[in-house]
């Protein structure tokens, strides 16, 4: 994405005096690094079941099939998401962004 594409919606709440900001407003942070998780799923079992597991081994997760999928930015959940597959590498596809307060 280039600066220039970057167009902020207006802050509705600042009581009038909309201040327009630009893209340029903004790069002090694009270098900035973020840690993302997509979470597909939660299992608990106990050390002992843990240190069983072997290559193959399958661990059933708490999700079904097809359910959302967390996704997770610097560890707050941001969105919910499908898994999709591009040029043969997992990816992740947004669906729903979760707004402040609607989250875990």
């Amino acid at each position: 994405m280039k600066l220039d594409e970057f167009q902020p919606t207006p802050d509705l709440n600042a009581g009038g005096d909309h201040l327009e900001r630009s893209a340029a407003d903004l790069a002090a942070v694009y270098d900035v690094p973020v840690h993302i998780q997509a979470v597909l799923g939660r299992a608990n079992m106990e050390v002992a079941s843990l240190l069983r597991l072997n290559r193959g081994s399958v661990i059933e997760l708490d999700r079904k099939v097809g359910e959302a999928i967390d996704i997770y930015v610097n560890n707050r959940l941001v969105a919910r998401g499908e898994v999709v597959v591009v040029d043969e590498r997992l990816g992740v596809t947004m669906t729903e962004i979760i707004k402040d307060g609607d989250g875990a």
